[in-house]
């Protein structure tokens, strides 16, 4: 496995997102010289994974992680953490491939991780700063953060926010192989693994815009997760367990 020779990795991973990678990877690629990126693919039928390797083939700082089968966003972002890690990275931002996570936030993020140990892309640090989704799901998100923060006692305004950078340090100490959760549920654990751990977690303001192309992988069973997980982590928490 090759060392990288730029500081941060950007880990995107995907499950029938051909259109929008075949966009994102040069977006992110063109938005920063310290950026590779790794596109982590769960075997998707419609050919992500070649239209990912075809950009790897033509620039090194492009990575690709097949894995097997869809296991889900947990399971995918520990796979690619661990690659980012295992090739040197300083710095490892998570983000979705649809464009939801604007991809100029990526320089913001590196200029404000030298003061922190993580960076937090937050849909509500500033009021609600989404646009484009469906009433529901935005109630849905909205209340689904307000209970996730009083449960876990979490201080960041957007505890189930996906969109991160991590300092290498922080992401190895939180424990990630000990994280159990999926979906939001592993957007809660992470934020709250760094923050019992004592990491220092800065939140900036984002617009959070809905897809344009492709199928959201939002589901009950995620959002079900999230809500008995939180109990978990707040009971993990008590016992000295996390």
């Amino acid at each position: 496995m090759n060392r990288l020779s730029t500081p941060c990795v950007v880990v995107v991973p995907t499950y029938n997102e051909r259109e929008n990678v075949e966009k994102l990877v040069p977006a992110l690629l063109a938005q920063d010289e310290r950026v590779s990126v790794l596109v982590v693919d769960d075997n998707s039928p419609d050919g992500t994974a070649e239209v990912a390797e075809r950009f790897a083939r033509q620039d090194s700082r492009v990575d690709v992680l097949r894995r097997g089968r869809p296991e889900g966003i947990g399971p995918a972002y520990k796979a690619g953490f661990a690659r980012a890690l295992e090739q040197g990275a300083r710095y490892v931002v998570q983000m979705d491939a649809d464009f939801s996570h604007p991809v100029h936030v990526v320089s913001e993020f590196l200029g404000c991780i030298e003061d922190c140990d993580m960076v937090l892309g937050s849909r509500y640090l500033k009021g609600i700063t989404v646009i484009n989704w469906p009433i529901e799901r935005l109630l849905l998100s909205y209340f689904g953060n307000w209970y996730a923060r009083k449960v876990t006692g979490l201080p960041t305004h957007d505890v189930t926010g996906g969109f991160k950078c991590w300092r290498r340090e922080a992401l190895e100490g939180i424990g990630l192989e000990r994280v159990r959760s999926n979906g939001y549920a592993f957007q809660i654990e992470t934020t709250y693994r760094a923050w019992k751990r004592g990491y220092r977690i800065r939140e900036i303001p984002i617009i959070f815009a809905d897809r344009t192309l492709g199928d959201s992988k939002m589901n009950k069973r995620i959002a079900l997760e999230a809500l008995w997980i939180v109990w978990w982590l707040r009971l993990q928490a008590a016992l000295g367990r996390l």
